[in-house]
């Protein structure tokens, strides 16, 4: 071989060599943990490796309807900003939302959060909840089955109450004790009348 190609090989040695450090370093580089001081998104998507979508972390504006296998519903009216979750299939399975403001009414209105978890194909099985706007004023944790079967928390009215429905979502026992202090036990019939009510013992 002449010294024109021994020097030619050389150099197209070190050039390979150097692509290669490159490439390497490149590719550890990639697989490191970036850190920022401070982020600004509209609209965050946590998905698997293969694309699933698993976590949405959005605004009011950008938050999307019932997505379902990773196909998007028609979009419903969701005026919160929030944080979605979806199963291993893609599909939408509870959620974190939360909002509120005042219409030119001077009305509060989409006040309040909720935190809520679905039954497979189903709509939420559990959610902790609190709203105080002009339109409801409650606060507590519900668990649904189907219908709601359970809530537990605090009524329009300012009372501390325990309710609990059949399977058709008719309520039958409740506990209550009213801001007066007074508390009471009701039992109900199906067309929610009360049947019979228990009141503490007088002293």
């Amino acid at each position: 071989m002449s010294k024109l190609g021994e020097r030619v090989l050389i150099l197209y040695s070190t050039l390979a060599s150097a692509a290669l450090v490159v490439a390497l370093l490149g590719g550890a580089a990639s697989t490191r943990p970036r850190v920022f001081d401070e982020i600004q998104v509209h609209r965050l998507d946590v998905v698997e490796p293969d694309g699933t979508l698993r976590m949405v972390i959005s605004n009011s504006d950008r938050l999307p309807g019932v997505i379902v296998k990773g196909r998007e519903q028609p979009r419903v009216d969701r005026p919160q900003a929030g944080m979605l979750f979806y199963n291993d299939e893609g599909s939408e399975n509870g959620g974190l939302i939360f909002g509120g403001h005042k219409n030119a009414a001077g009305q509060v209105i989409d006040s309040g959060g909720s935190l809520s978890f679905d039954k497979y194909g189903a709509s939420q099985i559990v959610q902790l909840a609190g709203v105080d706007d002009s339109a409801d004023r409650f606060a507590g944790l519900a668990v649904n089955d189907g219908k709601r079967r359970i809530w537990v928390g605090r009524t329009d009215d300012g009372a501390a109450a325990i309710s609990l429905m059949d399977g058709a979502g008719r309520k039958r026992i409740l506990m209550l004790v009213p801001a007066s202090g007074a508390p009471r036990l009701e039992f109900l019939d199906e067309d929610g009348k009360v049947v019979q009510s228990m009141l503490p013992a007088a002293k």
